[in-house]
């Protein structure tokens, strides 16, 4: 149902920017051809890091030790590793790629619309010498609201379709409200509008309201940045219209649901009527809103988050006007940073980058650019990507692991002794009629509405944006679309889609170490086959469980199974709670439930898959070793305590090293690494958590 990689990335500057981190290609190009770094990644990557710990004390030290104390996070990023590693040759090739464009004649449009975004974000020196002009009109416009249906208006207007609660577990919006919109949990035939909380410049209510001296100091800071963005947009008495932006940001908190809750598909499946909002949700003019947003013939609507839509109609009623038009202001202006004159994007990644996540420098440009270019133009660039890089060869093998550990998780499911036979033949129906998209969409998207001007980094930035707004509008009149992508071909990520019953794994991911076309069997299994059964497990999980075949969202369990499920489940919590990144903050094991239960659900099966696939084969010497060691480099990473603390607050996923660490739950595991008692990771067979 989650994304499963790039777990500590949330704000739309940082989903942009990890589209752009695709994985390295199979096309046998020289390293040097990859650059400085992206050679020195790739080398890195090609061998598994020399033991240091003992396999039943520290098995991600174990597999991973070396490389952790040898390996320097690069200046400009908040974390690195196995994902950020690969998706950085990628990088550079993909930026190859477009900057050729602007040589070659083009006579493919998408490709044209690639370049000339591309090359307009670049040209630093065009964008320094229009100043802030770019962004008068839309200061102005805000300024030259009158009342509370001017504001309302504007409010709608600034909606965008940026949030994404089940397949992205994106709750992240500086609008005041959030759109998505989907297959409706509660009638597969029809698209809604998903309407989510938003509003807040920090990441989470949680910065908001937490009392530690960390989060004192981020406020402050964040109050400070948002002075200094209106002072160099022009605003008088900056401070003292930052308190009471600040002060407003901390009311709209106030409302909003937890990130736990966030995540509680129940919670979140409340459908109010478009005339219910008046009365559910006063205080702001919501006709008036609706009209402007585009929405004013919908009349269904799923509210994720109802105490936020309610509280913050109530503060568009109770907080000045002239308030308001400073929240509007700061948030255009922070959103847009980027392609304003440079003292505006230094200003935002001193907050952002080395603040709020202790980036001590800035990425290349030529890297934001290609960003940015991402963004609006992902199935474009991804087009040009696959047809250069992604093998066929490669798409037929992953897909017959795919077939083989679906075939696994089958036979898991016929071995349980403590599901019914109902609720068996629900599972199986669910595996029967699972999508899987393995590389790239059946189906790319197309621009042709998209006008791209060279020389326009703002306004091709605004457009972009207004186009994917009215694709999702678009869908509200059309019938659910199983076999849509949820994720670009270059992304470095995989994905499982709860309402379509479907999964995607993007071409960049089918690349070493994850995959490898010369490695073993077991390497791969390990590897991509544990991400391809994580993605199969999410529909099982705590959340995924919810959804039968069609993707409706209903109860398909006997209670007692149920029963069962939940009480295994709480096993698994309890463990994971046990970890203690830092002394005084602990992984939260409520949280991470759904993406611990894909992790052990997915090694599980995809060992079964290996071991299935090797019949008739002669056995590989020590393959469950190479299988296990697979897995724990695929979660080889590091991160700035900033960005690892952010991350332990804020995000569905736990930190890469107890997700390795999965791995003592699975009796397999043991032989493999002669692990014994005592050991620390040690689990005795009764207290090895098992579900599927």
């Amino acid at each position: 149902m989650h994304g499963l990689r790039f777990p500590w990335l949330r704000t739309p500057v940082q989903a942009a920017i990890v589209l752009v981190l695709a994985g390295v290609s199979l096309t046998g190009l020289p390293l040097q051809a990859l650059g400085q770094q992206a050679a020195a990644d790739a080398a890195a990557l090609a061998a598994p890091a020399a033991p240091r710990a003992l396999p039943g004390d520290d098995f991600y030290d174990y597999v991973n030790g070396d490389w952790l104390r040898g390996t320097a996070i690069p200046a400009d990023r908040s974390s690195w590793g196995s994902f950020a590693m690969l998706s950085n040759a990628t990088n550079e090739r993909i930026i190859g790629l477009v900057e050729g464009l602007a040589t070659a004649p083009q006579t493919d449009a998408a490709a044209r619309q690639v370049s000339d975004f591309y090359r307009s974000w670049m040209d630093e020196s065009a964008i320094e010498a229009k100043g802030w002009t770019p962004i008068k009109p839309l200061l102005t416009k805000i300024n030259g609201i009158r009342d509370q249906a001017g504001l309302a208006r504007a409010l709608g207007e600034s909606l965008r379709a940026d949030v994404d609660p089940l397949n992205a577990t994106n709750f992240y919006t500086e609008n005041l409200f959030g759109l998505w919109v989907a297959q409706d949990l509660n009638d597969t035939t029809r698209n809604v509008a998903y309407l989510l909380q938003g509003g807040l410049g920090l990441p989470d209510r949680a910065f908001y309201q937490g009392d530690s001296a960390r989060m004192q100091g981020l406020r402050t800071g964040y109050q400070a940045h948002i002075a200094a963005m209106l002072q160099q947009a022009g605003y008088s008495d900056a401070p003292a219209r930052a308190a009471r932006v600040f002060a407003l940001e901390q009311q709209i908190a106030a409302s909003h649901a937890s990130r736990e809750d966030s995540a509680d598909v129940a919670k979140g499946n409340n459908a109010w009527r478009a005339a219910d909002f008046a009365s559910k949700a006063p205080g702001l003019d919501w006709k008036a809103f609706f009209q402007a947003a585009g929405l004013g013939q919908q009349t269904d609507f799923i509210v994720w988050h109802p105490s936020a839509m309610t509280g913050s109609a109530a503060l568009v009623a109770s907080v000045p006007l002239a308030t308001w038009k400073d929240f509007l202001a700061f948030h255009a202006i922070n959103h847009f940073s980027s392609t304003l004159p440079k003292a505006a994007a230094e200003q935002r990644f001193v907050f952002y980058g080395s603040a709020l996540s202790g980036t001590p420098q800035q990425s290349p440009r030529s890297k934001r650019a290609l960003a940015a270019t991402n963004a609006a133009l992902s199935d474009a660039v991804g087009k040009l990507y696959v047809e250069r890089y992604f093998p066929p060869e490669s798409k037929a093998r992953v897909q017959d692991m795919v077939t083989n550990i679906v075939a696994a998780f089958s036979r898991r499911i016929d071995k349980l002794d403590w599901m019914a036979p109902a609720t068996k033949a629900q599972a199986q129906e669910k595996l029967k009629t699972l999508y899987v998209g393995v590389g790239y969409p059946e189906r790319w998207t197309r621009y042709a509405g998209l006008r791209v001007v060279r020389g326009d980094a703002l306004g091709n930035v605004q457009r972009a944006e207004q186009f994917h707004y009215r694709q999702a509008l678009a869908k509200l009149g059309q019938s659910p679309d199983r076999k849509a992508w949820a994720m670009p071909a270059q992304l470095v990520n995989a994905v499982n889609l709860p309402l379509q019953n479907a999964l995607n794994f993007p071409a960049a991911i089918l690349q070493p170490p994850f995959f490898d076309p010369q490695a073993s069997d077991a390497a791969n299994y390990g590897g991509i086959g544990a991400t391809i059964g994580h993605e199969i497990s999410h529909s099982f999980d705590d959340q995924g469980a919810q959804f039968d075949a069609q993707g409706k969202l209903r109860d398909w369990w006997t209670p007692a199974d149920l029963a069962h499920f939940q009480s295994a489940s709480k096993q698994l919590v309890a463990q994971f709670a046990a970890y203690k990144p830092f002394p005084d903050l602990g992984v939260n094991g409520q949280l991470t439930l759904s993406e611990n239960l894909a992790d052990l659900a997915g090694v599980a099966a995809a060992h079964d898959a290996f071991t299935l696939s090797q019949q008739g084969r002669p056995v590989q010497p020590d393959a469950d070793r190479a299988f296990f060691t697979g897995y724990g480099v695929s979660w080889r990473s590091k991160a700035r305590e900033a960005a690892a603390r952010q991350q332990i607050l804020t995000d569905g996923h736990a930190p890469a090293q107890y997700r390795a660490a999965t791995v003592r739950n699975l009796d397999a595991w043991y032989p493999a690494f002669d692990v014994q008692p005592g050991q620390q990771l040690y689990l005795a067979p009764e207290q090895r958590v098992r579900v599927w």
